[in-house]
């Protein structure tokens, strides 16, 4: 059986934290990125089978991040934008 893999893409340290905790819990396997750039190596290099996206980040926000991937892959993706 195959363990899923989600891919976890925000700035906020605490945030990844307390979603990745959430989701291994729940028997899925989790990669997180703390920027967009990181991430679009990682993704390519590793595709997960969903990629959860904040929204507002430095350096490469979500939707520069989402433009980019798709030019490489249909991965599914989920946007969030949590205010602190």
């Amino acid at each position: 059986m195959h363990t899923q893999t989600i891919a976890l893409i925000d700035d906020d340290r605490n945030i990844l934290t307390s979603i990745s905790i959430a989701l291994e819990k729940e028997g899925f396997k989790v990669q997180t990125y703390i920027d967009g750039e990181s991430a679009l190596n990682g993704l390519t290099r590793s595709p997960p089978d969903l990629a959860v996206i904040d929204i507002k980040m430095p350096k490469m926000d979500g939707e520069e991040l989402l433009k980019k991937l798709r030019k490489k892959t249909s991965l599914p993706v989920i946007f969030f934008n949590l205010q602190g």
